[in-house]
């Protein structure tokens, strides 16, 4: 690292700091505090989506797996991609529930038990998530900087950041940081390629460095076959409806449609970026064979990349996109730490008269004080792969009760309950079995997963029947929510197509399913479709990638 390096990493932390407080100067409620008043423009909700859903470990986590494994290698980060067309359905659950937190619309529909067992859950993922986070924007920063920079400095570096536009701005300065931070991904997901293409010859010398099968769209050899990716995907489904951010990615818009738009195509960007990072695992590869060079780790690729093909100045500009990658999600992670402490706990059980004023206080307190757990646990983190396994498993069976409640009315918090232990039970005894050793976080594999998951939804239904009925009244209120489109003002002509295809499950092979389907349907129908030409278009251009010689 030279000093034109170290001077584009503190114009970066400095600059997005002042852009998010200067953005968060008329902060003055609770509602723009947790959820940004809903007004968020959908590009903003763009950014929101793909900036929290894209960490630092990523790009490098995908590098290493396509330097050893090949382009195949890419599901592992497009596991999700076959499901994202789907994000554009359950997206206006979250806002027509009215609500700030997920908890919250646990609460409305299972009871406050299984509000309050929720709300415990959300503050251990997000502690859990962020501290991963931390220490894996950290350590890609300490190895790329040859050891220069200590990766527990990064940690309180990047915190201190987030913390105070966070503290003050909430989710409107978390929201457009990291519309602004989104932008600097980008570059970090294509800023190798060029330099690295013209290092070892361009593809065709490529091509005659590297194994055929390195130039596969699909392989089974990468461990990735039919079924694995079927079970990803349902890990993802399930597991993205429980996860307690979903709240602000999918219903701060300005309208529901907008929502909708955030979620889908900024997660739509981030499978786009996803080719980049595979390209400079493959471009790496060759760069080692021609060069007689050995990596002692895989994911060492992204970093010696880096520094063998960036020159001052980009090196810099290479870190700050690797903090942003990182900044942008804890940002709204504390805001959301801060909600679901002030109205999970706070309000209803410590002091329900409590002011707006108090809350937008109290909420701004928790969230620092929560995120600094966060912190503590990333300077603890050996493994950072293995934290986040952990925390997207135990999203996905938790997604059990909130996905199998809203998809069924006759789901209640005996069956959801059932299934979340039932779960997680099932799943560590067939690891256990299969291993061994009794360990908190497994390798992931396919089969224990999926019959973890396909028991937690038959001991769902199976108890759920069973057992007392959720209440009419409060179950027809929730669902009365569900039914009626949150951009609907009074004194208005009704909104016509405001039926969700998910909701109507036990309707699906009726004759009045079918009548008006594309007037009750058409935003749902058509804006489904859409996303799958979205996912068509994806793949090819990743065939055609693969086709230059």
């Amino acid at each position: 690292m030279e000093n034109i390096d170290i001077i584009v990493i503190i114009v970066y932390f400095f600059g997005i700091t002042g852009y998010g407080i200067w953005i968060s100067r008329n902060m003055k409620t609770s509602d723009n505090y947790f959820r940004g008043g809903r007004k968020f423009k959908w590009w903003t909700m763009v950014g929101q989506a793909f900036g929290t859903g894209t960490h630092a470990e990523m790009p490098v986590a995908q590098a290493g797996a396509a330097f050893q494994g090949g382009f195949a290698t890419i599901w592992y980060q497009w596991k999700n991609l076959l499901i994202t067309p789907l994000y554009w359905l359950i997206a206006p659950w979250y806002r027509r529930s009215e609500r700030t937190t997920t908890a919250e619309l646990v609460r409305d529909r299972y009871g406050e038990k299984l509000g309050v067992f929720y709300t415990i859950f959300a503050i251990v993922f997000f502690v859990f998530i962020m501290g991963a986070m931390l220490q894996g924007a950290a350590k890609v920063i300490s190895v790329a900087s040859g050891g220069q920079i200590s990766s527990n400095w990064v940690v309180v570096g990047m915190t201190l950041a987030f913390m105070v536009y966070s503290f003050f701005g909430g989710l409107v300065a978390a929201a457009h940081t990291e519309f602004i931070q989104g932008l600097f991904i980008i570059v970090l997901s294509f800023l190798l390629i060029p330099s690295g293409l013209r290092e070892i010859g361009g593809f065709s010398e490529m091509r005659q460095v590297l194994p055929a099968d390195f130039f596969l769209l699909f392989s089974k050899e990468t461990g990735l076959g039919a079924f694995t990716i079927a079970m990803l995907a349902v890990n993802g489904l399930v597991g993205i409806t429980a996860q307690p951010h979903m709240m602000s990615m999918f219903a701060t818009g300005e309208s529901e449609l907008v929502g909708r738009i955030g979620q889908t195509y900024g997660n739509f960007v981030k499978r786009l970026v996803t080719i980049g990072w595979t390209l400079t695992g493959l471009i790496v590869a060759a760069v080692v064979i021609k060069k007689g060079i050995e990596l002692d780790d895989p994911e060492h690729a992204f970093g010696f990349a880096t520094a063998l093909l960036l020159g001052p100045g980009l090196i810099g500009l290479m870190m700050a996109s690797i903090l942003a990658a990182n900044m942008s999600s804890c940002s709204n992670f504390m805001v959301n730490l801060g909600a679901l402490f002030t109205k999970d706990i706070y309000q209803p059980y410590i002091k329900p008269s409590a002011s707006d004023q108090e809350l937008l206080r109290v909420g701004r307190i928790a969230g620092l004080l929560l995120t600094l757990l966060g912190v503590v646990f990333a300077l603890s983190i050996k493994n950072v792969l293995s934290a986040f396994l952990f925390t997207e498993t135990i999203a996905a069976f938790m997604g059990i009760m909130i996905f199998g409640g809203i998809m069924w009315k006759g789901a209640n918090r005996y069956g959801a309950l059932s299934g979340v232990v039932i779960a997680f039970v099932l799943y560590y005894l067939l690891n256990y079995m299969e291993t061994g050793e009794l360990i908190l976080v497994y390798k992931w594999t396919p089969a224990p997963f999926g019959w973890a998951m396909l028991a937690g939804f038959i001991l769902l239904v199976l108890v759920s029947k069973l057992t007392r009925r959720e209440p009419t009244e409060a179950v027809q209120r929730f669902f009365q929510k569900m039914y009626t489109h949150s951009d609907q003002k009074e004194n208005e002509p009704t909104i016509v197509d405001k039926e969700l295809l998910l909701l109507d499950v036990n309707t699906w092979f009726t004759k009045d399913r079918w009548k008006n389907f594309t007037t009750r349907y058409k935003t749902d129908f058509f804006g489904f479709l859409l996303g799958w030409l979205f996912v068509a278009a994806l793949i090819l251009l990743a065939w055609l990638i693969l086709q230059i010689k």
